[in-house]
């Protein structure tokens, strides 16, 4: 498939080939969705761009963008693109340090904010963001706050004063902007995203057009969608991989519908949209599968019985068809032609049910996500196993995606049409991936290593860093992951963990705590586990540890059931009777008997009450970032190895 060069470029194509089509669905203030075609998205785009050229803002200029998902965010974003400037977005949920930081690093010299409240962030940092010079605000800021701008010796703009005035400035000088978005090149610098920061300090990763548009030849056929169709967007808009989903769609003539990633908004929305595709990390699946669990078990009787058998009857004829058919990650021989004769009657004999289940049960939960789904992309952090297997056993497909900000960002994606269990499909076209050693040793399939990734996706380097960049790139163009991985025998990639994790005993034993906490969790009553190896201070120990923050409802259903008396929450989860439950649940999934070493075994944990959130214990993307976990909870660190 061929794609334009530049992303105004790739816009300007679709505007063109589907004028009439919506491309954004956006929520009105009566709460209903609006849509948008392309021909006015497009249009609203070059007038923004207009506006920006009249205030006189240059090619290669670096404008700041923070902003949470809606309909503006596209236009401002594509609207700079076309004039060739080069945005530095971020969140919301972004702290004034981290605003300051980006803003002043990246040397931007005017800001796009969504609403007031990112105003007051930037006023009040801006004696260390010295090269700002404007603002524009999506939403209306009064008079008072623009007069703070004033006396900050900042410029004021309303963003729809920028659209109007730019529309105006286009009719006087036709073609102008136009020819601007012509200029653009494949090589040109389009955004400075800045890492979230689950490690420290945060990162300008450079993107090239280029970079961008490279991943979405195959991405486009593994990740199909047809013009009219609607993806239903969750992600934060200016991270790497909802700006890369929303390239793959609008690519292909469908619609972006903007929705969050709060349990009852989602499920409406679900319902009322009837999306096609639900990009979204692994958490907002994990919450689905939760909530369908929860409510069986709440309904009890024949209804949950019937449930539970349908789903492991599922699970296991999904487990021989995947077997024979070569639809899971295979990592040597697979003797098929022994699997066939031992396995095709109970394939045969176990189908039925499954059909019946589909009616009984599983039609129900398809409807959860809606008539037109095709599927769910879980990206952006590990996707659990027995998440994966029950929707696989359900009906519901939901393919898991690779990459990170380095990479523009997709590495692989399981393909919606015959995906493969438990891996993330090969490497996209353009891209090659391999496992080396630690010592840079070329390892192939089969072996766990570390993962590379060389190709046109590969990022510019980190901005103003290059000693930094030459950390992770190797001399003939590799970029280091940081990610462990295995290939399979048909070079599908497989994660197993991610190297800056790597827990390191002091008996120098190497752990990665994922495994781990993902097995943890399978308990009904642990919502989240987070592994330690070292103290509050960092310091390696010589066993593991946890923070565990329990499931509130079951957890007090239990005490119900267990007629425990207890003042308040706080005073139950320090029951000796519920110490005593959450110790069993962790003994009884971590151990020998489930292929854990005797040195993985948690030897203390602690409970926890405060959900995590993301701007605080989660990245944007909402991975754990442990380092500030660590910091939150350094004395119950230090309690635990005392």
């Amino acid at each position: 498939m061929e794609f334009e060069k530049t992303l105004p470029k790739l816009m300007r194509a679709s505007a063109q080939k589907y004028p009439e089509v919506i491309a954004q669905y956006s929520r009105a203030k009566t709460g209903e969705f609006e849509g948008r075609n392309y021909h006015d998205m497009f249009q609203a785009m070059l007038d923004f761009a207009g506006g920006l050229k009249s205030l006189g803002v240059v090619r290669g200029e670096k404008i700041g963008l923070i902003s949470n998902n809606r309909k503006e965010w596209e236009v401002a974003d594509m609207g700079l693109l076309i004039i060739g400037a080069i945005d530095c977005p971020r969140g919301c949920d972004a702290s004034e340090d981290d605003i300051s930081y980006i803003l002043s690093f990246a040397e931007v010299q005017m800001c796009i904010v969504e609403n007031p409240a990112q105003l007051k962030k930037i006023l009040n940092v801006i004696d260390k963001i010295p090269s700002l010079k404007s603002i524009i605000s999506f939403d209306l800021i009064d008079a008072a706050d623009t007069k703070k701008c004033k006396e900050a010796g900042l410029s004021f703009y309303q963003f729809d004063t920028v659209v109007s005035e730019g529309h105006e400035w286009r009719k006087n000088n036709p073609e102008v902007v136009e020819e601007e978005l012509g200029k653009g090149q494949e090589n040109d610098l389009a955004t400075i995203i800045f890492t979230s920061g689950t490690t420290g300090t945060p990162k300008g990763v450079m993107l090239s057009h280029g970079n961008i548009i490279a991943q979405l030849d195959e991405v486009c056929e593994r990740i199909f969608l047809n013009p009219g169709e609607i993806g239903l967007c969750v992600l934060p808009v200016w991270h790497a991989f909802q700006r890369a989903v929303e390239y793959v769609i609008f690519s292909q003539g469908a619609a972006i519908a903007y929705s969050k990633p709060v349990g009852s908004v989602l499920l409406a929305d679900l319902k009322k949209m009837n999306p096609t595709l639900l990009p979204a990390v692994p958490r907002v699946f994990e919450a689905v599968y939760d909530g369908v669990w929860q409510k069986m078990r709440k309904t009890g009787g024949l209804t949950y019985s019937l449930f539970r058998f349908f789903v492991a009857e599922s699970l296991l004829w999904c487990s021989i068809d995947r077997r024979l058919r070569r639809k899971e990650a295979r990592f040597g021989r697979d003797y098929l032609g022994l699997y066939w004769p031992l396995l095709v009657l109970p394939w045969l004999l176990l189908y039925p049910l499954r059909l019946l289940g589909k009616v009984l049960v599983f039609r129900k939960l398809k409807e959860i996500v809606g008539k037109n789904f095709r599927a769910g992309i879980a990206g952006g952090g590990a996707y659990q196993a027995r998440i994966d297997k029950f929707f696989w056993a359900v009906g519901i497909n939901i393919v898991e995606g690779y990459g990170l900000t380095e990479t523009s960002p997709i590495v692989a994606v399981r393909p919606v049409v015959d995906p493969i269990l438990r891996t993330v499909g090969t490497a996209v076209r353009g891209v090659q991936a391999r496992v080396v050693d630690d010592e840079g040793n070329v390892l192939g399939t089969c072996k766990k290593g570390s993962l590379q990734i060389k190709g046109a996706t590969v990022m510019q380097g980190y901005y103003k860093r290059p000693d930094l960049t030459a950390k992770v790139m190797t001399e003939d163009g590799w970029f280091d992951t940081g990610d462990i991985a295995i290939l399979t025998v048909d070079n599908e990639i497989q994660l197993r963990g991610r190297k800056k994790d790597t827990i390191v005993l002091l008996g120098g034993e190497n752990i990665e705590p994922l495994p781990i906490e993902q097995k943890i969790i399978t308990s009904r009553f642990i919502e989240t586990a987070v592994v330690f190896g070292t103290d509050g201070k960092g310091e390696d120990q010589r066993f593991l540890t946890a923070l565990i923050l329990p499931v509130k409802e079951e957890l007090e259903e239990w005490a119900h059931t267990q007629s425990l008396a207890y003042e308040s929450y706080e005073d139950l989860v320090r029951n000796a009777e519920v110490l005593k439950l959450i110790g069993s649940e962790i003994a009884e999934a971590i151990n020998t008997k489930n292929g854990f070493k005797a040195y993985e075994r948690i030897n203390k944990f602690s409970i926890i009450t405060k959900a995590f959130e993301v701007g605080v214990e989660l990245s944007a993307k909402q991975e754990m970032m442990r380092y500030k976990i660590a910091e939150i909870y350094k004395d119950k660190l230090n309690e635990m190895y005392s």
